[in-house]
């Protein structure tokens, strides 16, 4: 049985976890907060884009054809970028997106030759190196609050590495944020971009026309790597907003955690206080029977 200063030592010990935990929870809504705001910001930009390549790739013209539009006859390697986090205590944020991963991949290639992974996050290169995966691009240590130019090196790579034939097709993976405790895997297919088209002929509220300068061609060879590497940037601004949820929740959950072990041990503290008070008492109203 623990002694009164053995459980005393862990009501303390747990005490300053539960503060800790708690500074940690309010940190990560703060950080939120900031990334929501963030995420949201920077979709009206995203979408802004979308609807001028959209606008060029269906008008139809002389060579407003590109590579990145159209998809290859062959599928003979495949790119997943995987978004996750730098550190842990995070709840399920990174191995439910990890397991998911491994699972797709186990179920779509049959070989490490038919596949490979550009990773931005701790977590996830850890994972994969540890598994012995195919990593062609990594990164890690981003800001909490990452801008475009701490991801447009391994952005402009990717995008380059399928319009130079490395890649036949490129997959985004990460955390979509749908509110504070709820995180959801997504898989969004980043190149080729294909659907253009097809969102042209199904809208049907009017469209502004745009006067190109000098022609659509060259404006749609400059703007859809642009568009792309966006894409990269939105996805990782959604992940991180997911993340400080993931954490904010775990971090809520060992606190109140934390509280439910102080009761705990506080209602066993006083037990054994009061057993062992009631013990000398009994030993000394026994004494004094004895000296009689």
């Amino acid at each position: 049985m623990a002694s009164l200063r053995d459980i005393k030592s862990r009501i303390t010990s747990t005490k300053k976890t539960k503060q800790i935990t708690k500074a940690m929870e309010m940190v990560s809504a703060a950080k939120l907060n900031r990334a929501q705001n963030k995420a949201q910001s920077f979709l009206p930009y995203t979408e802004k884009i979308r609807e001028v390549v959209s606008s060029i790739a269906s008008g139809g013209g002389e060579g407003t054809s590109h590579p990145m539009l159209e998809a290859r006859d062959e599928i003979k390697k495949t790119a997943y970028l995987v978004i996750t986090s730098d550190r842990g205590l995070a709840g399920a944020y990174n191995s439910g997106l990890l397991r998911q991963t491994l699972k797709l991949i186990e179920e779509r290639h049959s070989s490490q030759d038919e596949y490979g992974l550009i990773v931005m996050g701790r977590m996830g290169r850890d994972f994969f190196k540890k598994r012995g995966m195919p990593i062609y691009q990594e990164i890690v240590g981003l800001p909490d609050q990452p801008e475009y130019a701490d991801i447009k090196n391994i952005a402009s790579t990717t995008v380059n590495m399928f319009t130079d034939g490395i890649f036949d097709e490129i997959y985004v993976h990460y955390n979509h944020f749908v509110s504070a405790i709820s995180q959801q895997v997504t898989e969004t297919k980043l190149l080729p971009l294909t659907g253009f088209k097809e969102d042209k002929e199904g809208d049907s509220t009017p469209t502004l026309d745009y006067l190109y300068e000098p022609n659509p061609a060259v404006i749609l060879e400059r703007m859809l790597p642009h568009y792309a590497e966006s894409l990269i940037y939105g996805s990782l601004l959604d992940a991180k907003a997911s993340e400080f949820g993931a954490r904010m929740t775990a971090m809520r959950s060992a606190t109140d955690n934390a509280s439910d072990m102080i009761d705990e041990l506080t209602l066993k503290y006083n037990r054994a206080r009061q057993a062992a008070i009631t013990q000398e008492i009994n030993e000394i109203v026994g004494g004094a029977a004895a000296l009689e």
